[in-house]
């Protein structure tokens, strides 16, 4: 059709992992209420040792966590620890604040490979209570050219137990080789990211570490492989309301990032503890801030 983009993500570190971060990306900040997505490995970890991603906070959000391959531990501020396998799905509410981490299991080793997404709450509840909940199965729907496993909102008439404010989809979809015709709802934005193997969006291609835009009005996108392939699926209706993003803060201003910074830095209630053998990762400071000048011991 002529209006796929494909653009190229960037590595960060997350952990002990480095992640291909695919969103957001310029010029593409959010996709519906989406608005970050990693996808991890696959890497090796071991019983003692997998993301290691320490204590941490996060507001305005919620996290979405699927895993392909592997086991990971979640635990977090409202005392959750959930252990995360293939075919499950964690989804925790930040709202008002909320700590977490990412850890080994003690059990597990090989390989590990996941996304870990971001939806951006909505004015009328982005500071209400924090929530966690672990779905232990979903929805699966075949359509002969692929599997479409349903992470959020209804496709095909089957529709994701995980409770979202927004109006949006996620679909992890194993593409078997050929074409797979893939319906879209028109008003909304969608985009495709390759997870594993060379993929055709529409007649462009897309690899592991890029994402493919497509704009609102489609009504249906085709994707094709070669061989065996895995892509994300992401959409939603245009979010209405500018974001503000840094760090692990979702906001809508740097004077409410700025808050949102002192109160982890301060140990502040609006987080509260995790019980972690790992560290309490500190905010790096934001650029706009002043700089704190501590007094010489002497003086």
């Amino acid at each position: 059709m002529g209006d796929v983009q494909v653009l190229d993500g960037r590595e960060a570190q997350v952990g002990k992992f480095t992640v291909r971060r695919v969103l957001p990306t310029r010029p593409l900040r959010t996709v519906g209420a989406w608005c970050f997505a990693d996808h991890m490995g696959p890497a090796e970890v071991t019983a003692t040792s997998g993301l290691d991603v320490g204590p941490h906070p996060h507001t305005g959000l919620q996290t979405v966590t699927w895993l392909m391959s592997g086991e990971a531990l979640h635990k977090d501020s409202l005392g959750s620890e959930q252990l995360i396998r293939p075919g499950q799905l964690n989804l925790m509410t930040a709202g008002h604040g909320v700590v977490h981490s990412e850890e080994a299991t003690g059990s597990y080793a090989g390989t590990l490979h996941g996304v870990q997404l971001w939806v951006a709450q909505p004015d009328d509840v982005r500071d209400g209570a924090p929530d966690f909940a672990h779905h232990a199965s979903l929805p699966v729907v075949d359509t002969g050219a692929a599997l479409a496993t349903i992470l959020a909102g209804t496709f095909l008439g089957e529709t994701s137990p995980a409770r979202f404010v927004t109006d949006l989809v996620g679909l992890d979809i194993v593409v078997r080789t050929g074409r797979a015709t893939l319906p879209l709802r028109p008003d909304f934005e969608h985009a495709v990211v390759a997870l594993e193997g060379e993929v055709l969006v529409d007649d462009v291609v897309a690899r592991p570490g890029q994402i493919a835009s497509l704009p609102p009005g489609r009504d249906h996108v085709v994707v094709g492989a070669l061989e065996t392939s895995r892509v994300l699926l992401l959409g939603g209706v245009p979010f209405p309301e500018p974001l503000f993003m840094w760090w692990n803060f979702v906001a809508r201003s740097a004077e409410e990032v700025s808050r949102f910074y002192a109160d982890w830095r301060d140990h502040g209630e609006r987080f509260g503890e995790v019980r972690s053998s790992l560290g309490r990762i500190p905010s790096p400071v934001p650029p706009w801030e002043p700089v704190r000048v501590r007094p010489h011991p002497n003086l």
